[in-house]
């Protein structure tokens, strides 16, 4: 939708969308009031139908879904044989396909894995990117869902599959448009990680809040379990996820990946993490999320790259 007035693109994992409209804060305040879209149309849309779907999920992913009813919307991760983060998935089951959404450009990968994993199942995975968007409508939103939609309904909203070719039909019935940006500031103040921003190749679901929303402790065995069970059952894992406010003085946010060391040990101090993703929030100011070793007291003041920080804990 980057024909629609007064649109910017997107840059890194977003880019193919807008970053904003042109106003940054009334694009938030819109989606907070429960008005409005977001274009999410570069993530990766992927299926996977046949009778034997759900249960061959099941043994893939951390999540259990077996038993998903109909409509019911979940998120699962795929993990790497020693645990780490690979995937994260956004699913909702029709009854007949379970459609995932995930993040820009890592479908191919995520197929490819599937594919090697299908073995005697009766499931047919598919790249369905090129026929349907993900359009994003924030809760309370009245748009109508278009028919050939399919949908994904949680306490954040729902998230639509929605066939390309309806999408200026949608845009020009659904409200005003707001940016991927506008979108990212409230997926930060709501502490909701993202695969690629987040993580790194070490990451674990527990550094990141995911146990229980996406990793389920009690289903069967998958890939990397062993480390879900171990970190769970005997030690803690070794970093986790902070909400930083920051100083509002700086004109400049810290960029992803930025250092995050003790403000006591200044600009020169040993780095105890990274900054993840920041933002600009219409009634929070700047703020951030940031990857910190665990030992890093809660009430220690920070600095992330040169701008000072304080924990919301």
């Amino acid at each position: 939708m980057l024909s629609l007035p007064g649109a910017v693109p997107g840059e890194g994992p977003d880019e193919g969308v807008a970053a904003h409209y042109g106003d940054l804060f009334r694009e938030q305040r819109t989606l907070a009031d429960g008005s409005g879209f977001v274009d999410l149309s570069h993530r990766g849309v992927v299926t996977v139908s046949g009778p034997d779907r759900l249960s061959w999920l099941h043994l893939l992913l951390t999540q259990h879904v077996s038993e998903l009813p109909a409509g019911q919307a979940t998120e699962a991760l795929i993990l790497s044989a020693h645990g780490h983060i690979e995937h994260a998935l956004y699913i909702v089951d029709d009854g007949e396909t379970t459609w995932a959404h995930v993040e820009p450009g890592t479908q191919g990968e995520l197929i490819a894995y599937l594919e090697s994993m299908k073995f005697f199942y009766r499931v047919e995975i598919a790249d369905r990117t090129e026929e349907f968007a993900v359009v994003y409508l924030p809760a309370g939103s009245i748009a109508e869902t278009p028919e050939g939609a399919a949908v994904r309904e949680t306490p954040y909203g729902r998230d639509l599959f929605l066939p390309r070719a309806q999408l200026e039909s949608f845009a020009a019935a659904s409200g005003p448009p707001a940016g991927v940006l506008a979108y990212e500031a409230l997926r930060v103040e709501a502490h909701r990680p993202r695969v690629g921003l987040e993580t790194d190749h070490r990451t674990i679901p527990h550094e990141l809040g995911w146990i229980g929303t996406a990793v389920h402790l009690h289903k069967g065995c998958y890939r990397g379990q062993e480390t879900v069970a171990r970190v769970q059952n005997l030690g803690k894992p070794p970093r986790r996820l902070v909400f930083l406010h920051l100083d509002g003085s700086e004109v400049a946010l810290p960029g992803h990946g930025a250092p995050v060391r003790l403000a006591s040990d200044g600009a020169e101090g040993r780095p105890l993490g990274f900054v993840t993703t920041s933002a600009r929030h219409y009634e929070l100011g700047p703020i951030a999320l940031a990857l910190v070793k665990r030992n890093v007291p809660v009430d220690a003041a920070l600095i992330a790259d040169t701008t000072a920080a304080a924990q919301e804990v």
